[in-house]
């Protein structure tokens, strides 16, 4: 098993934040994720989401606004599906 490594002081909950990433997500957005927890509780976290239509519904603007937004690059060269998985994986 690899060794843990301390995500920084910036992370408020260091044990969900290496769950997150051992799951394949990205750095920031388990950090986002480890903060909001620990913050508001994780069950809380849980029921946050689901306020949004699902990605697959969006148009290809809208699509790369959000993108954008975010600050994903090489976004206006990607199609639909790519910039789905872009967002979904940041």
């Amino acid at each position: 098993m690899p060794a843990r490594r301390d995500p920084g002081p910036s992370v408020k909950d260091p044990e969900l934040y290496e769950e997150l990433r051992d799951r394949g997500n990205s750095k920031e957005k388990s950090a986002r994720i480890a903060n909001a927890a620990a913050a508001r509780g994780r069950s809380a976290v849980g029921r946050a989401g689901g306020r949004s239509r699902d990605y697959d519904d969006w148009t290809v603007a809208d699509l790369r606004r959000r993108a954008a937004e975010i600050g994903i690059t090489g976004r206006s060269a990607m199609r639909k599906a790519e910039l789905i998985t872009a967002l979904r994986s940041h």
